[in-house]
């Protein structure tokens, strides 16, 4: 059997039992070859294993006695070929995290949900339902489900209280689900790319200036994400004649250039990421569009945006598999008072002009701040959750979403500034409460992170 050489090497030594005791085991498949059964030998690690990568191979079920692994808890079967969840799955009593994206599935048997699970990837699958079952596991804190077929999601899915982030992007809803307006910890939603989302977003935003490839020369990459690579450039747009060759590093204006993967990602399709940045339009605290990439050789689909001064960095790291739905800090990360509020306001003042333009954000979170690392200026990025608000009540309780998410922040920057103040204490209890109809408005956060600022003088 030829397979990836490092899958190779730990597969024979699993079959050796030189993996005796091992707590992590991964076996993932490529172009050099793909398993096409479990080995069998994975489950002489009973009593140890806690991690199995079987992605990208082309299974199609797994062991009867698959539950025989009772310490597993982290499970990732992307890029295979099943019909249906393993049913096999309940049988896991330690399992928290199932992952099982772009591997075919159209059906999810009640019984394949296990008691324990945390963290579900069912992305870029065929599935048109799921078993009210799905309601009836406490722990539930994030559920991801974009680009599938889903039209409704199971009433009992109001009944997982603890869930905290939900992707529905690129599906067939055509109404905002009833069941999520249950959810007090929800903070976290995508919803583009669904019958209701696509009415709301369709007045025309600004048309978007065409970017030519020719007219970009290409410099390190800045970051890369799910859907996409960030490369630095040079653009000089005006100037040149249709037959020249493409541009020089070192002429013309200093920018940011996305590529995307072209691929379903978690949070959606990368075009509607690509709309949503464009129609926010330009802000000091948000990381807006400048044009679409128009030519590019392969096709590929691209963003201009603007470049962030040298020095600018992520504020958090994404969370870990421990960590679930929060952000994991640098230990030794600390800030000044001054630049957390400024850290905060940058971020409230993003988040409100993107909800005076019809768009919540979906995904704000400290990975998504691009800060100075000093003072507490900063902007707000990644547009891969953002969504179309529709009218009324539905939009206004979407826009609570990221209020709460905000106040997460809020508290997070708190605890690294070890900054007490009574009004932000009651600015964090506002924005994190259980009833999001209750919570404040963004515009409102604002004004008074403004008037806390204003009280404590400047930096």
């Amino acid at each position: 059997m030829i397979l990836p050489p490092a899958t190779r090497a730990r597969l024979d030594a699993l079959r050796r039992g030189d993996l005796a005791g091992a707590r992590e085991l991964r076996l993932p498949g490529g172009p050099e070859g793909r398993l096409s059964e479990v080995p069998p030998e994975i489950l002489g690690l009973a009593d140890t294993l806690e991690f199995l990568d079987l992605g990208q191979n082309d299974l199609t079920a797994l062991p009867a006695d698959f539950g025989r692994l009772r310490r597993l808890k982290v499970l990732f079967c992307s890029g295979n070929r099943f019909d249906r969840l393993p049913p096999v799955l309940g049988d896991c009593a330690a399992l928290s995290q199932v992952g099982f994206r772009g591997s075919g599935i159209a059906e999810v048997p009640a019984e394949s949900l296990a008691p324990a699970l945390r963290w579900l990837t069912l992305t870029d699958n065929r599935i048109a339902s799921l078993p009210e079952a799905l309601g009836a596991r406490p722990l539930l804190q994030k559920l991801m489900l974009a680009g599938n077929r889903l039209r409704a999601l199971p009433e009992s899915l109001g009944q997982a209280q603890n869930l905290e982030l939900l992707r529905i992007a690129s599906n067939g809803f055509e109404a905002l689900p009833a069941c999520l307006t249950a959810l007090p910890r929800l903070a976290w939603l995508s919803w583009a790319g669904n019958p209701f989302e696509d009415r709301a977003a369709s007045s025309p935003a600004a048309a978007a200036p065409a970017v030519f490839w020719r007219d970009l020369a290409l410099g390190p990459l800045l970051g890369e994400g799910a859907s996409g690579r960030v490369m630095r450039a040079a653009w000089r747009p005006a100037g040149r004649e249709q037959g020249q060759d493409q541009a020089s590093p070192g002429e013309g204006r200093p920018v940011a250039l996305k590529l995307f993967k072209g691929a379903m990602t978690s949070d959606g399709l990368p075009e509607r990421e690509m709309a949503a940045c464009l129609a926010a339009g330009a802000h000091p605290h948000l990381t807006g569009g400048l044009g679409r990439l128009a030519d590019h050789p392969d096709g590929t689909h691209g963003l201009l945006m603007t470049l962030l001064p040298e020095g600018w960095r992520v504020l958090a790291g994404p969370p870990s598999l421990e960590s679930c739905s929060r952000d994991v800090y640098d230990p030794g990360l600390r800030l000044t008072q001054a630049a957390a509020l400024r850290l905060a306001r940058g971020v409230a003042s993003g988040a409100a002009h993107l909800h005076a333009r019809g768009f919540g954000h979906g995904d704000l979170y400290a990975h998504n701040v691009l800060w100075d690392g000093s003072r507490g200026e900063a902007v707000l990025s990644d547009f891969g959750a953002a969504s179309a608000l529709p009218p009324g009540r539905e939009g206004a309780f979407l826009e609570r979403l990221d209020v709460r998410a905000f106040g997460l922040l809020l508290g997070e920057l708190r605890v690294l500034a070890s900054l007490a103040h009574p009004a932000l204490d009651a600015l964090a209890a506002a924005c994190t409460g259980p009833d999001p109809a209750a919570r404040p408005g963004m515009a409102e956060v604002l004004d008074v992170l403004d008037a806390i600022i204003a009280e404590t003088g400047p930096a």
